[in-house]
């Protein structure tokens, strides 16, 4: 089986990981091996092979967190999904390969007639988006919402997700070929970035609301969003695409009263209940099980095309997500 590895971290994401045969494992008692159907790239991954994100592994390590397979084989002894269920992959497992070996309590199972594609991107991203907009603010049909990098995977479900809860959401990208694929996912508007943001804003919602604004570019854009919230509106910051951190002036933090947060979904995890986590995963798997949420994918890669899939996701200019999709 193949698994990409990496044994140190640098600034060239792509050039420190690589594909490497081992034999493939037999189960043992209360474990299955599962042959993983998809695996995506997030930017939190390539953050990890750079050596940048909040939370690293030891080294040597497999890259991965999120993913679904099939069950192959059980171990002996062994109660969980029978074999050829489609399951749900441990996060942090590291997912980047052709077979995992799995403690079969942890497999949740997902419906066998569902796009393994897209459920492999539904354990990050989707609930990311979901909590932004409800853990911050109580919005109301009608309100409005703006965010940037809309184009991004949290960007597209958040635009599915709004327009589900009657919330109209403004969607900021930073190139003008972004604009189609973003309208595409049924955005209500897509504006281009600029020091004018504000001002095309305020022209469109007129009196309406706008409560929240959720970042993910940092630098002068957190700003720009920052700009177009009504008095008291609060900012949500999960990310820094620019690599500079949140620029936010004195004139929205003290004179519009403005509050600026952040949103990390690993913390999340760790204060929420089982049974909070259980009616999140509940919702967005009926949800991206009957098609009604879904992201875009830009291109799917073998495990043994580890480089080259790394390089197209660590690539700013792209639209979808690039899946490790094993031969």
């Amino acid at each position: 089986m193949l698994q990409a590895k990496y044994e140190t971290r640098g600034p060239v994401p792509q050039d420190v990981i690589s594909a490497v045969e081992v034999a493939t494992p037999e189960p043992g008692p209360g474990q299955a091996l599962v042959k993983v159907l998809a695996s995506p790239i997030n930017p939190s991954d390539v953050l990890t092979l750079t050596g940048e994100y909040g939370m690293l592994p030891s080294l040597p390590a497999i890259g991965g967190n999120e993913g679904v397979g099939k069950v192959v084989a059980l171990g002996p002894d062994t109660k969980g999904p029978e074999v050829g269920q489609t399951v749900l992959l441990p996060v942090g497992l590291g997912t980047w390969v052709s077979h995992a070996l799995v403690n079969a309590r942890k497999l949740i199972p997902l419906p066998n007639e569902a796009d393994p594609r897209q459920l492999a991107m539904m354990t990050i991203n989707p609930p990311t988006a979901l909590l932004m907009l409800s853990e911050f603010v109580d919005l109301k049909a009608g309100d409005w919402v703006v965010q940037n990098a809309a184009n991004s995977g949290v960007g597209g479900y958040l635009v599915q997700l709004a327009k589900k809860q009657g919330i109209n959401t403004i969607n900021v990208v930073r190139r003008e070929s972004a604009i189609d694929g973003v309208k595409a996912q049924g955005a209500d508007v897509v504006l281009v970035d600029g020091p004018d943001l504000a001002r095309q804003v305020r022209e469109i919602v007129g009196d309406g609301q706008v409560k929240l604004a959720i970042d993910a570019v940092g630098g002068a854009a957190t700003d720009h969003i920052a700009d177009c919230l009504s008095e008291g509106g609060t900012v949500v910051n999960y990310g820094m695409m620019s690599g500079e951190p949140c620029h936010v002036s004195p004139r929205n933090i003290v004179f519009r009263n403005v509050t600026v947060k952040g949103f990390w979904l690993a913390k999340w995890f760790e204060n929420a209940s089982q049974e909070q986590q259980m009616k999140v995963f509940g919702q967005l798997t009926k949800l991206i099980a009957t098609g009604e949420l879904q992201a875009r994918i830009a291109g799917e890669y073998d495990v043994a095309q580890i480089s080259e899939a790394v390089a197209a996701a660590a690539f700013g200019e792209r639209d979808g997500k690039i899946l490790i999709v094993p031969a």
